[in-house]
């Protein structure tokens, strides 16, 4: 991977500590967080850096397990009188719905991203799910930006719509599941829907299905990527996270944003997504490596083609 610094994938989101409970099993306070998912996804395929905020019970074990990937995480900032960002929730039979036990925002409640000259000089950047203020304000302080991903929530299309719909005019793909879509555009009809998210200016919207896929909206057409087939669900969570930051380092480390290039980035995100959901937290997504990557990208072309 290059070390050119307009090459390198700057990763912006969240740091947390997780207590999940899922159908198969449960585990306490494990690394998540949109930014530490998407930094080791993206990891694989470009130099990454990552900025965010972590609390005064933040393990170094877990900012040694970053660095092993050779994330840059000098943008870590580090709270010293509060805990790191926590969420307790619980996923039911189906895996599809979520119940939120607990949350406490701790050292991310006031949060105020500040770049090193260095991080302001990364040409791709990742927008994680965060809110759409803490999102302008880090895309504010990129000097020139060559490329731009930005993911969202139901919670920020509910309660920050108007400053959302702002800041995807300024980005060059918008990323955003099923329900979103439809809860962004208004439309019942994912079609109708990856339509009408066009036309709130980003070049290209992706719309993901979970396990049935993801589809491509762009100027250039329209395309549709299947997912590779998980056989042992474990944790959902990260899952969108990984999908993104995977994708964003494709595109970053063939310096190509063309519609052939997206869809590239897409079986990419396709293959390193599927790894996340194999395991609690980051585990599995930090110890699979390339190798797997690579053949489950390549195991999704063969199932897709005719």
């Amino acid at each position: 991977m290059s070390d050119d610094k307009n090459n390198s994938v700057l990763i912006a989101g969240s740091v947390a500590y997780d207590c999940i409970e899922t159908p198969v099993a449960k585990e306490d306070y494990i690394l998540g967080g949109a930014s530490c998912y998407a930094a080791l996804a993206c990891s694989y395929f470009a130099p990454t850096k990552m900025t965010g905020i972590a609390g005064n019970d933040f393990k170094a074990s877990d900012l040694e397990r970053l660095k092993a990937r050779g994330i840059d995480v000098s943008g870590l900032e580090f709270d010293p009188d509060r805990p790191t960002f926590f969420w307790r929730g619980k996923y039911h039979e189906n895996f599809k719905s979520r119940e939120t036990l607990d949350v406490r925002l701790n050292a991310f409640e006031n949060y105020s991203p500040k770049l090193s000259p260095e991080l302001a000089e990364c040409g791709y950047v990742l927008l994680g799910n965060i809110s759409p203020t803490l999102q302008r304000s880090i895309l504010d302080q990129v000097a020139k930006p060559r490329f731009v991903v930005l993911d969202t929530m139901d919670l920020w299309i509910s309660t920050a719509n108007a400053e959302l719909k702002e800041l995807i005019k300024r980005v060059d793909v918008l990323i955003l599941n099923d329900d979103e879509a439809k809860q962004l555009s208004g439309r019942n009809n994912l079609l109708n829907a990856g339509d009408a998210l066009r036309g709130l200016g980003a070049r290209a919207v992706i719309i993901k299905k979970g396990e049935h896929g993801s589809m491509l909206f762009c100027d250039d057409g329209f395309f549709m990527m299947g997912a590779y087939p998980v056989r042992e669900l474990y944790d959902p969570t990260g899952a969108g996270d990984s999908y993104a930051g995977a994708l964003i380092g494709s595109i970053a480390a063939a310096s190509d944003a063309s519609f052939a290039s997206l869809k590239r980035a897409m079986l990419a995100a396709a293959a390193t997504s599927s790894i996340t959901v194999e395991s609690f937290s980051c585990y599995k997504l930090e110890s699979s490596g390339m190798d797997e990557i690579s053949r489950r990208m390549e195991y999704i072309r063969q199932i897709t083609s005719i």
